[in-house]
């Protein structure tokens, strides 16, 4: 069974910094689409960013540009989400996932295109 295992949510106080990790539990991941989605109580999944298997395009949603960043490490089969500058409104569960292929940008950003996803971290900002 593929899993996506993700760490480093937690508390935080705005302004403040997290990184997120999402570790896959397979080798072929490392060829895989990551995407990063957050969910807030009572809000739908909402795209954060995505990274495509070579690192060479990353796509973020319009309410974390220039405040988070995605990497990932094809050699540990991780991705990473360094998020700064964090806002009240950045709370929410992030989930990682990953996609067998996804060809266009757009889809970079629909998460009904990804095949697997994690269980989720929580990430609460507080003022």
């Amino acid at each position: 069974q593929v899993q996506l295992v993700e760490s480093g949510g937690g508390l935080v106080q705005a302004g403040g910094s997290l990184r997120l990790s999402c570790a896959a539990s397979e080798r072929t991941f490392s060829t895989y689409a990551k995407g990063w989605f957050r969910q807030a109580p009572g809000k739908e999944r909402e795209f954060v960013a995505a990274i495509n298997w070579n690192s060479e395009r990353t796509f973020y949603g319009d309410s974390v540009k220039g405040r988070f960043t995605i990497s990932r490490d094809n050699a540990n089969n991780t991705v990473y989400l360094q998020m700064n500058s964090l806002k009240v409104e950045d709370t929410a569960v992030y989930y990682c996932a990953a996609a067998i292929s996804l060809g266009m940008n757009y889809y970079y950003s629909q998460p009904s295109r990804y095949n697997y996803w994690g269980q989720g971290t929580q990430v609460t900002v507080s003022s």
